[in-house]
């Protein structure tokens, strides 16, 4: 497989011949295959894989891919951490009637990959452009057919588990998921006459503490299947505090961590990730330099993307899938890490430059942390009145201003309250804090037409931009976070966040 510096080098060659080829998995005539497409006629050697096939030149044009980051805080308080799912598409010449029967084939939801490379190069040495799924096949007019496509996230629109109590007054009750740390979650009854409760439906770490109406109790843990048994009968709300799900033997509470056990372990068992559909060198690489606790308690149905949506985004983190289909996560920070990318005025179209968006000054931010899972006011049990008001409220909050830039913008001093999955203060304090530094200045996404070396941008990944004007003359540093590719002109909208 040629390498990205390759593909990059042979991109900027004037001799180059490109040629895309789609290897896309469709159900015809009840059973499971492969189509194999291109843009130009290219067969396979009897040597190589797949051997002697022929790729059918029905690609007409529309080759095209669109991939964006959410900005969160951009225009105010960040939300969900969500992130644009990357679409791409291509057109089908169908003038002669040849591809009808294909729409009565199924498509949705099967793997589709895109090669670019060298119509004189081996299969072999074709580079992979995208790695991701069908959406579907459209008839788009009389002839062509737009076949349409998605990341692979979408195969984590699952819910996270369907476990439910076999019996007692819950039966068929959903039992609750706790990953990592969490404080004050309400159990579900497993049995009233053994005073028997559940926190997950699989082995957990340790169940920290159990509270009768905001007093700790007695209590025997049962950690094997996450349940627990009071050892008095209940006077009032009980509610217990846990380091959660432990699959596997391991336990995971930072955010890197928990998001791989849930792409891995929850959700439909034949649409969970495998250790080859993750970027491991990224994940570790935030791992390290993103530690802080996180804990999700999910008492209803969630499916498994909103909740690494969630733990991302408490470290101002965006799940995403690369162009190779390898998840990562990505930091929305500045200047952002790793080794920029140069893209200078020889780089893109003239005149393509543009500021596309200016974002709005914040002169404060408000994490919300530790989260209150179940608030209890008026408690009359003889705990200290210090404890009965913190288990009155939701949220612990930490707080970051500049009275400067409150002052120079004219701005209000009361932020909205940003809620996180953080636990600790020093954690949420220092979240808040570099929030506010990104903030509290304006931010700008430069917009450009990039030639087609750079057609290979990934999302998230840092450049340094030149241009004679808006302050670029001597560069500077950004990350990319849109990328609109046309592979079949061999262009690159892309949209660099500085």
């Amino acid at each position: 497989m040629t390498t990205k510096a390759e593909i990059e080098q042979w991109l900027r060659r004037d001799d180059r011949n490109p040629v895309f080829l789609v290897e896309v998995n469709v159900r015809a005539g009840g059973a499971e295959v492969t189509r194999y497409l291109s843009n130009r006629p290219y067969v396979t050697g009897p040597a190589e894989v797949p051997a002697n096939t022929a790729y059918l030149p029905y690609i007409s044009g529309g080759v095209k891919a669109a991939e964006r980051l959410a900005l969160d805080g951009f225009d105010g308080p960040a939300t969900s951490g969500s992130v644009s799912v990357a679409t791409a598409s291509f057109a089908l010449a169908n003038a002669d009637g040849r591809l009808d029967g294909w729409l009565a084939d199924v498509w949705a939801n099967r793997q589709i990959r895109v090669f670019v490379g060298d119509s004189r190069w081996l299969r072999s040495q074709f580079y992979l452009l995208f790695d991701g799924i069908v959406a579907d096949l459209d008839p788009t007019d009389r002839g062509e057919l737009t076949l349409r496509m998605l990341d692979k996230l979408q195969r984590l629109n699952a819910p996270l588990s369907e476990a439910k109590l076999t019996s007692g007054q819950n039966k068929d009750a959903l039992i609750p998921q706790v990953l990592g740390e969490c404080h004050n979650v309400e159990p579900l009854l497993v049995s009233e006459a053994t005073h028997n409760y559940a926190v997950n439906p699989y082995q957990c770490e340790r169940l920290i503490e159990v509270r009768d109406n905001g007093a700790p109790v007695s209590f025997t843990p049962q950690l094997a299947n996450s349940q627990f048994t009071l050892n008095q009968s209940p006077a009032g709300q009980i509610t217990a505090s846990v380091q959660g799900d432990r699959q596997g033997g391991t336990y995971a509470k930072d955010a890197a961590g928990i998001v791989q056990r849930l792409v891995t372990m929850f959700g439909k068992a034949s649409e969970r990730f495998t250790a080859a559909d993750l970027d491991a060198a990224n994940l570790m690489a935030f791992a390290a330099a993103n530690p802080q606790m996180i804990g999700l308690y999910v008492k209803d149905r969630m499916n498994v993307l909103e909740a690494c949506r969630q733990v991302a985004a408490s470290v101002g983190a965006q799940i995403l899938m690369s162009r190779a289909g390898l998840l990562r996560l990505v930091r929305l920070a500045l200047p952002p890490a790793g080794q920029a990318r140069v893209i200078k005025p020889a780089d893109y179209k003239e005149g393509s430059l543009r500021p596309k968006a200016r974002s709005t000054v914040r002169a404060g931010v408000k994490v919300g942390y530790c989260r209150n899972w179940t608030q209890q006011t008026n408690l009359q049990t003889g705990i200290p009145e210090a404890h009965k008001t913190l288990y009155a409220q939701e949220w612990l909050v930490a707080t970051a201003s500049d009275a400067g830039v409150a002052t120079q913008y004219r701005l209000h001093s009361d932020p909205e309250q940003e809620d996180t999955l953080l636990q600790t203060r020093a954690e949420a304090q220092a979240e808040a804090d570099r929030r506010l530094a990104l903030w509290k200045v304006p931010r700008h996404v430069y917009q450009m037409q990039c030639n087609a070396s750079f057609l290979t941008l990934e999302l998230g990944e840092p450049v340094t931009v030149y241009n004679s004007r808006f302050g670029l003359a001597g560069g500077k540093t950004g990350l990319v976070v849109g990328i609109e590719s046309d592979w079949l002109n061999g262009e690159a909208m892309v949209e660099v966040l500085i």
